[in-house]
């Protein structure tokens, strides 16, 4: 009405600008309303009306006004628009294209049009798409929102939907680079040792085909080893500035998604001719190193270019059963390869211990992997455990990038650095504070050094529960890449510069010129520059949310019956916070959120704490970081991926009870709606953790 009549719209305003304004973020609800949050904390009810207007996540200015003896807020200008690019699926009404965003907090169909060079006779209810918002009610006094169809991703019935969407959705790409005609090694003046007699061995999983390590062992009569490290050499074909080189930068990673990968490198690279396949010559970096009995590496450490050619290509899975019960039903290896195996095994076991001793372990936890049929949908999901073999690889790996470290410290003072710095400084005095209630033998000035932290590291593996542990990371730092050498507290290691991935890691292309020069003695053809870090840590973030988002649709796939089925899970608390706790279910690896009424629809007797990550029930400790219980699914949320869960175990009611406030009730279960997306957002926190 006030924009057909211009006086009304007029007086409109100057009212409006009589009016107190707020900045903020808009916050959208299931019910049509929503909120605005601004910097100081402050929350405005804003009306669907109002609603209509603004899109979750906006930045918004609004007038703040009275009405009904309510304060509400009017947005009125737009600050900053929160999305602009994003994906969602094709709706026609009455014949009209809208697409309706993928995202659990937008779910209004936007108006559309597809763009030239695509044609909209293609795009079928439901279908994919990538669209981009080009106009706001917000700016220029528009009425609606309104969106360009730039690009159909895939049929909405598609099974491999999971993957294009997801791959879409994060700007990933979803093929390898595009091959070329031919490759041809470079003249980097490196003198490459023939080491093709010697029995290297590679140890991968079955369908492995981009082999980048392999090893060759030998046990010296005084209990030491010499270990030899040789890692594929795809800069041999790349050249700095290269056309590859430029898109391996881009990409950063190889992309491990369930059921597939996306290489950084062109297959022929990866698969073939960098690929340290069984019985064929191939180039390398080696690294040699002496580590004694007691699994302390020597300081002979030697870096050198090689041709080397392996004479086993070993599985995990055979040569943990050889080796865990003397099992040859699947493999039996002749003398020579047994010999590396054991040796290798032996050396593995000396710097596990060491590790154990000084540095920090990790425990152990299973891996999930999901089974696809040949149409991708899901079969089963396997757990696969941390074996006798991973680990002797994993010690081989982790010693060899050591080395590394410790080589470009030394010569280059420079290089792609894994680092971590232990607790964030602002969270120590709340980190110390658990620890004084845990009574552990620590003080705060130890915890600042490399040492004090490593053995609070290892002090927590001897507890009977995870659940300090598990409360000590959220003080955590998070991991980081430096160009500049710096310890690696979570590790508990001095340095630490990985190399042994080139074939799947930017990061360590750029570590074997470094490597390659330290040989040489000539110049580094690269070093990493002030953008590495951060290329390198975002493409990570993308790359890990990438694989959860894809395991998440799998899993509502696999899971669709267990809500009618009643299916009972075991299940481990990893997260709390005020609207509930996510869960991992122990079996297959899913995480599932359980909202507090689920719990006990009783807001006054149940308490949530993410500060101290307890759940309690009338003032008794129920749930903690750590334990574990049996859950069976609520609710599966298909169209956000989203698992909801309930524990087996009832609470009943005292046997004086009050009167459930079943408003009260009803506000909280729409918090804990609210909570679902921030729960999210923490898990993806957590993920980046070292």
């Amino acid at each position: 009405m006030f924009q057909d009549n211009p006086l009304l719209a007029q007086l409109k305003k100057q009212i409006q600008e009589t009016l107190p304004k707020k900045e903020g973020n808009i916050k959208a609800t299931d019910r049509g309303f929503g909120f605005l949050e601004t910097d100081n904390k402050e929350s405005f009810f804003v009306p669907p009306a109002y609603m209509k207007n603004v899109m979750h996540g906006d930045r918004v200015m609004a007038v703040i006004r009275t009405e009904k003896e309510r304060e509400v807020a009017e947005p009125q200008e737009l600050v900053e628009q929160s999305i602009t690019r994003f994906i969602g699926r094709v709706k026609l009404i009455r014949d009209r294209l809208h697409v309706v965003p993928d995202h659990p907090q937008l779910k209004e169909a936007i108006k559309a049009k597809a763009t030239k060079g695509l044609n909209p006779e293609s795009l079928k209810e439901g279908d994919w798409v990538v669209a981009y918002l080009t106009r706001h009610p917000l700016v220029d006094n528009n009425k609606t929102f309104f969106c360009d169809i730039k690009e159909k991703i895939t049929d909405s019935n598609d099974k491999i939907a999971p993957w294009w969407v997801t791959l879409a959705h994060h700007n990933l790409p979803n093929a390898e680079p595009a091959p070329q005609e031919s490759w041809n090694m470079l003249d980097e003046g490196l003198e490459r040792q023939d080491l093709t007699d010697l029995p290297f061995i590679t140890i991968d999983g079955e369908s492995t085909k981009d082999m980048d390590d392999a090893i060759y062992t030998v046990a010296n009569d005084d209990g030491s080893f010499d270990i030899t490290i040789a890692i594929a050499d795809p800069t041999s074909y790349i050249a700095v500035g290269d056309k590859m080189d430029d898109e391996a930068r881009e990409r950063g990673f190889t992309i491990y998604l369930p059921g597939r990968n996306i290489p950084m490198l062109p297959r022929e690279l990866s698969d073939e001719l960098c690929s340290l396949i069984e019985n064929e010559k191939r180039p390398a970096i080696c690294c040699r190193v002496t580590v004694d009995k007691d699994g302390v590496i020597q300081d002979n450490i030697e870096f050198f270019a090689a041709w080397i050619k392996s004479q086993g290509r070993l599985s995990y899975d055979n040569v943990s059963d050889f080796l865990e019960n003397g099992s040859t039903e699947n493999w039996a290896p002749n003398d020579i390869i047994e010999a590396q195996v054991r040796v290798l095994h032996a050396f593995a076991d000396a710097r596990s211990k060491w590790r154990k001793e000084n540095a920090v372990v990790f425990p152990d936890r299973p891996d999930y992997r999901f089974e696809l049929s040949e149409d991708n949908d899901v079969i089963a999901i396997h757990t696969d455990a941390r074996r006798t073999a991973n680990r002797m690889i994993e010690e081989a790996m982790i010693t060899a990038n050591i080395c590394a470290g410790r080589a470009l410290q030394e010569k280059f003072g420079t290089g792609v650095f894994n680092v971590h710095s232990g607790f964030n400084p602002e969270k120590l005095d709340t980190a110390m504070e658990f620890l004084t209630e845990a009574e552990a033998p620590f003080e705060k000035e130890q915890l600042l050094e490399l040492e004090g932290f490593s053995a609070l590291r290892r002090w927590l593996n001897t507890l009977e529960t995870t659940y300090l542990d598990n409360r000590l990371r959220k003080f955590q730092a998070y991991s980081e890449v430096a160009n500049t050498p710096a310890p690696h507290y979570a590790m508990g290691l001095d340095v630490y510069a990985t190399w042994t991935s080139p074939i799947r890691k930017y990061g360590d292309m750029i570590n074997h010129r470094l490597l390659k020069a330290l040989i040489t003695g000539n110049e580094p053809s690269q070093k990493p520059d002030d953008n590495v870090g951060d290329e390198i840590a975002l493409h990570r973030r993308h790359h890990r949310m990438a694989e959860r988002d894809v395991s998440d649709w799998l899993y509502v796939r696999l899971l669709k019956d267990a809500v009618k089925n009643a299916t009972v899970f075991n299940a481990e608390v990893f997260d709390i916070n005020r609207a509930g706790m996510r869960v991992r279910l122990l079996e297959n690896g899913a995480s599932a959120f359980i909202p507090s009424p689920l719990i006990l629809d009783n807001k006054e007797r149940i308490s949530c704490s993410g500060e101290l990550g307890i759940i309690t029930i009338d003032g008794v400790k129920e749930y903690q970081l750590g334990d574990t219980f049996d859950v069976t699914l609520a609710e599966i949320r298909s169209t956000t991926r989203q698992l909801i869960a309930k524990p087996v175990k009832q609470f009943p009611a005292p046997e004086a009870t009050e009167n459930t406030d079943s408003s009260a009730t009803e506000e909280n279960k729409e918090e804990v709606k609210e909570e679902v997306k921030e729960e999210v957002k923490e898990e993806v926190k957590e993920e980046v953790k070292a």
